[in-house]
């Protein structure tokens, strides 16, 4: 019998150094290791540093914007893939190149663009400019793709309700969170500089700033707790931008503000250190595609307390404690249960390192490497 013939499938991985790049740079880790039939084109910005370990797998630098309408860069990303020649190209984020038309496989991780974007330091006409830019975008990155990946059924069902068109073409693959950080846990010197003693407590949250995480509704439920546990502190980590110097702004005006710490990024000796000492680890957010921080928390044995809203009931099962994310005093209440009911929190831990068995990167590529195979 005659071999069949090699593929050639363009991974865009220009996003693996983002937060939601983990995505592509998982997928990318573990297909090398089973996409064996196949020749593989991966894109990158020119400075990231990633390079391939199986032979059949290559790396292109592509120097045009993750999202961009300048005419230059949409003729020439879609031309650089032209030259490329592929069977196949998977998009790892919703944009792409509005001119080419190939055989295409796209991954949409959720629709917060189109529901809580705000315009930032963006002017305001260029915001909603650029917004419906990004919505027509959306729709026809859709329109041209053979199969869409969602990371939950939740955003499946989702895109589905918003673009009926799609139904026939989604898929989802569950995303899975990391192992326990392996490295030795180090307190953040920032906490010593702000705490009296050595053993104060706190409650967490790890991440970005953007509207929708919904941390200004977190700073207000702390308030009514601290009602209860004067003692508590709230430590916010993250990458200190223009959401979180706004953030910071906003928690200034709080009564509770000599007990909320912001410590800016953090190394993981000390985010380690962080989630194996909170009392609780909070996700307040609006909208997620999976939510992989909960699941990180998990991973060290901090207990949950997450948001009920979009994806999470989904994705962490019955190993968190749910609140309305719209109530500071629902969110205040599910947190404090947490806190005051140590079987709650045990139970927790417990049902947090189980929750995570149902999740891996592996079984993601495999499922990802069926899709490509149904659209070749």
């Amino acid at each position: 019998m005659s071999k069949l013939p090699q593929q050639h499938i363009v991974i865009d991985a220009r996003i693996r150094r983002s937060s939601t790049g983990r995505y592509v740079d998982r997928l990318l880790e573990h297909l090398q290791t089973i996409a064996t039939e196949d020749r593989y084109t991966v894109l990158l910005q020119p400075d990231d540093p990633w390079q391939p370990k199986a032979a059949n797998f290559t790396r292109v630098d592509c120097k045009y914007a993750q999202f961009s309408f300048n005419p230059v860069e949409q003729i020439g990303f879609a031309w650089q893939l032209h030259q490329l020649k592929p069977d196949l190209v998977h998009f790892s984020m919703t944009q792409q190149p509005i001119l080419y038309f190939g055989n295409i496989v796209t991954t949409t991780h959720d629709l917060t663009m189109l529901k809580y974007v705000r315009a930032g330091t963006t002017p305001l006409p260029i915001f909603w400019i650029k917004k419906l830019g990004y919505r027509f975008l959306f729709w026809w990155g859709h329109r041209k793709s053979k199969k869409i990946i969602t990371p939950t059924k939740y955003v499946l069902d989702d895109l589905a309700s918003m673009q009926p068109f799609t139904k026939d073409r989604l898929v989802f693959t569950h995303e899975a969170s990391e192992p326990p950080l392996k490295v030795e846990a180090e307190k953040p010197v920032v906490l010593n500089e702000k705490w009296q003693s050595k053993n104060e407590k706190f409650i967490m949250y790890a991440g970005s700033a953007f509207p929708h995480k919904n941390l200004e509704t977190l700073i207000k439920s702390f308030e009514i707790i601290k009602d209860s546990h004067d003692e508590l502190f709230l430590v916010l980590t993250g990458k200190k931008e223009h959401y979180f110097e706004q953030l910071e702004s906003f928690a200034d005006k709080s009564p509770a503000r000599r007990s909320i710490i912001f410590t800016s990024y953090v190394a993981d000796e000390e985010l380690k250190w962080l989630y194996e000492n909170a009392e609780a680890y909070v996700f307040p957010s609006y909208s997620e595609g999976f939510g992989l921080p909960g699941l990180e928390a998990m991973a060290h044995g901090c207990p949950v307390a997450s948001s009920s809203a979009t994806c999470l009931p989904e994705v962490y099962g019955d190993a968190a404690n749910y609140f309305d994310p719209h109530s500071p005093a629902d969110m205040a209440q599910k947190v404090t249960e947490v806190l005051d009911n140590k079987k709650l929190r045990e139970e927790l831990v417990k049902k947090g390192h189980e929750q995570l068995k149902n999740y891996s990167w592996q079984k993601m590529a495999n499922q990802t490497l069926d899709i490509y195979h149904s659209c070749l």
